[in-house]
């Protein structure tokens, strides 16, 4: 097989793997009524604390147009609360609420179980050498 014909393949079998993963996962957030980019958010707040929302946008990769959309869905449903910075006035925080914190403190053991589970059948060297391979192809992706 060329190089060109196995690089394709490559990608083919990246981005099937991707979506097997991401279906399974969002199988399993619709039980709680949450989708993956509303657990994304209250999963980085979960873990990190109250942060400015543009923050939150950059670092679970949405645009900071949607940000706001996800941000006021969590909000209706109780999971999230907005504060503004004291010494900054342009500058917001999303912040759990109990019920939000509540909600992770149930959920979150079940979704690390089920991405434990997906990636069980991988040794943690398999794990560790795909995690390098990936980063060395996402960080030459993003020189091109």
């Amino acid at each position: 097989m060329k190089g060109n014909n196995r690089n394709l393949k490559a990608f083919t079998v990246i981005f099937r793997a991707y979506q097997a993963i991401q279906d399974a996962t969002k199988k399993d957030l619709l039980q709680y009524g949450l989708n993956q980019t509303e657990f994304g958010v209250l999963e980085f707040l979960y873990h990190r604390g109250e942060q400015p929302i543009q923050v939150i946008g950059k670092k679970i990769l949405i645009a900071s147009s949607s940000i706001t959309y996800v941000i006021d869905k969590l909000e209706e449903k109780g999971f999230v609360c907005r504060r503004s910075c004291p010494k900054d006035r342009r500058v917001t925080y999303a912040v759990l609420t109990s019920e939000g914190q509540m909600l992770m403190q149930r959920i979150f053991p079940a979704h690390e179980q089920k991405i434990n589970e997906i990636f069980e059948v991988l040794t943690e060297q398999e794990v560790d050498s795909m995690m390098d391979a990936l980063k060395k192809v996402g960080i030459n992706a993003t020189k091109k």
